[in-house]
């Protein structure tokens, strides 16, 4: 953990009006630059060391769907948590991925302040890129703590983001299959 970085912590508590000294706050530097360290995490993966190699050969040309795998990020106008999940899905041409790999895809770009927009579109991207995919379509959706802790205020609002790539794009038909099967047998709400 970066010395710099505690020090900051304790200079944004002071100026906010508390004493960092006092008990309950002491460590709390500390603890607050070790937390954003890893939550940012993803700052330090690379694709290529991430897949370590787990693209399969396959016969299967059909599509492939990783739902409802959880993610967490930080918003990068205010650097407060936005949560959720995300839905990915694939067409091989040849090669399929480990099915860890998705989730750990989610992760590294998750891990990294950011928008949802631009999240959504590095992981279809990423998908994409490491498969040689006919096709990815990537949705996600979650709950913003900007939204929903200052400003509007409003606590039930969801945001959902989708890129479509290659025959998802092109193909209404895959697109509708890919958004009913996420639809289908609802998840808990986030």
């Amino acid at each position: 953990m970066s010395d710099a970085m505690k020090d900051h912590y304790q200079e944004i508590i002071r100026l906010l009006g508390e004493d960092p000294q006092r008990e309950g706050l002491r460590d709390t530097p500390k603890r607050a630059a070790k937390a954003m360290q890893f939550l940012c995490k993803g700052y330090q993966d690379d694709l290529d060391t991430l897949v370590n190699g787990a693209i399969f050969e396959s016969d299967n040309d059909e599509m492939v769907i990783v739902k409802d795998i959880e993610l967490y990020s930080l918003c990068e106008h205010h650097l407060l948590p936005f949560v959720g999940r995300c839905h990915i899905a694939y067409l091989p041409d040849g090669k399929v991925l480990g099915l860890s790999k998705f989730a750990r895809i989610v992760d590294m770009y998750a891990r990294r302040m950011q928008i949802q927009e631009n999240l959504t579109r590095q992981i279809a991207l990423a998908i994409e890129g490491v498969t040689g995919a006919r096709g990815v379509g990537v949705v996600i959706e979650a709950r913003h703590m900007c939204m929903m802790m200052r400003g509007v205020e409003k606590q039930n609002s969801r945001m959902l983001t989708s890129m479509m790539l290659g025959d998802f794009r092109s193909d209404a038909a895959t697109r509708t299959e890919f958004l009913s099967l996420i639809r289908g047998g609802q998840s808990p709400a986030i």
